[in-house]
């Protein structure tokens, strides 16, 4: 079996996107294991100067790099060059790992669908083009398979698409374990990281692209109305990621009261300077209003920190439903929640340890694993 991988989401215009680590991710396990599959070959688009040079393009037995400068025209290629390409190389399948091409009947598609967000939130609180729009239902009405990251997911595609729910596999998303992991002792790099940004412990963290569907602005007044009764606390908040949708509004609402210098955006980090900054955390809120399944969540899991969260979309069957979770339009529960979860001894370490627990449970070989064994079938 050939296997054409579409590289679109591994160029440098999606870096920072968990879409993105989605793809690096099970590009990097696909290639290590077709070394195992002899019936199994791979092949990847690259364009020079246009593919994440962070991502290793180099050749191997069974996983063989193209060379395309098509790749580049990122619309011409959703539209049906990647099926050229995928032609021209004799694949017998292509594996999109987002709505990103136009699916054909000539070469099979099998296609990851994080979630439905385009439909079942408004434009209010995510951008809402017709050519996103039209992709996620082209992607779910013509591929021949399609893979999501959470049964809630599922249930949202099946319904908003009506699709037949045999043709949606649901496999969980991994993470990073070499690098989000319990602090085992305290980081003089942890220590710089923090400094260096104005921050000081104790803070609140959320991290992930500072948005409107993150829900940010309510955190912010849950954070406000936590502080007010306990004025003594010093504790700040930190908000780590890029700015997405919604931003200035966000740092706006951030500014909008006088005490704003406890609130702190950061901008984008490396993997290991985010995971420093969550362990020195205490306490990640996770408010979101619908993830398809929700990295941070995991990854503050992973590094032992107590977590509270959003009780909607798949957040709850992701965390394992062992956390404290509240209701995402009620600032007055989240500020609740948070009180709770950073003055009650015993719950933090509760939550720690749940955390750790249902955090293992996940990681990107195992991902790769199902998704590669429904690619090719019951034999592998």
């Amino acid at each position: 079996m050939i296997l054409a991988f579409d590289t679109l989401l591994l160029s440098k215009r999606y870096r920072h996107s968990g879409i993105h680590e989605y793809a690096k991710n099970l590009f990097v396990e696909f290639r290590q294991m077709s070394n195992a599959h002899e019936s199994l070959d791979i092949r990847y688009f690259v364009s020079p100067g246009y593919s994440d040079e962070g991502v290793d393009w180099c050749s191997n037995v069974h996983s063989k790099a193209v060379n395309t400068s098509l790749l580049r025209f990122h619309r011409m290629w959703q539209m049906g060059v990647s099926t050229a390409a995928a032609l021209k190389v004799r694949a017998d399948m292509i594996f999109s790992p987002g709505p990103t091409i136009l699916p054909s009947r000539v070469v099979p598609v099998a296609v990851t669908i994080h979630d439905a967000m385009p439909a079942k939130l408004p434009a209010s609180i995510i951008p809402k083009s017709l050519l996103a729009r039209t992709a996620n239902w082209i992607s779910a009405k013509w591929s021949q398979q399609i893979f999501t990251d959470s049964e809630n997911s599922k249930r949202d595609l099946v319904e908003t698409y009506d699709l037949q729910p045999g043709k949606v596999s649901v496999i969980y998303l991994g993470y990073n374990a070499s690098v989000y992991k319990p602090l085992k002792h305290d980081s003089h790099a942890e220590r710089r990281l923090v400094d260096a940004r104005g921050i000081r412990r104790p803070y609140i963290l959320h991290h992930g692209m500072v948005q409107h569907r993150k829900n940010l602005v309510r955190l912010i007044q849950a954070y406000r109305a936590y502080q007010s009764k306990r004025k003594d606390s010093g504790i700040q908040l930190v908000l780590a990621g890029g700015f997405g949708w919604g931003a200035d509004e966000i740092r706006l609402e951030a500014q909008r009261k006088s005490g704003h210098e406890g609130i702190i955006f950061t901008g984008p980090l490396r993997d290991s300077e985010l995971a420093e900054l969550i362990q020195g955390a205490s306490l990640c809120v996770i408010p979101s209003l619908y993830e398809g399944f929700c990295l941070p969540l995991v990854e503050a899991m992973a590094c032992g920190t107590p977590t509270i969260a959003s009780n909607n979309s798949c957040i709850p069957e992701v965390s394992g439903r062992i956390l404290r979770y509240f209701d995402p339009f009620s600032v007055e529960e989240m500020a609740a929640r948070i009180e709770e979860a950073l003055e009650d001894t015993s719950l933090r370490e509760e939550l720690r340890q749940n955390g750790l627990k249902r955090a293992s449970e996940f990681s990107w070989k195992r991902c790769a694993q199902e998704t590669l064994h429904a690619l090719m079938g019951p034999a592998t």
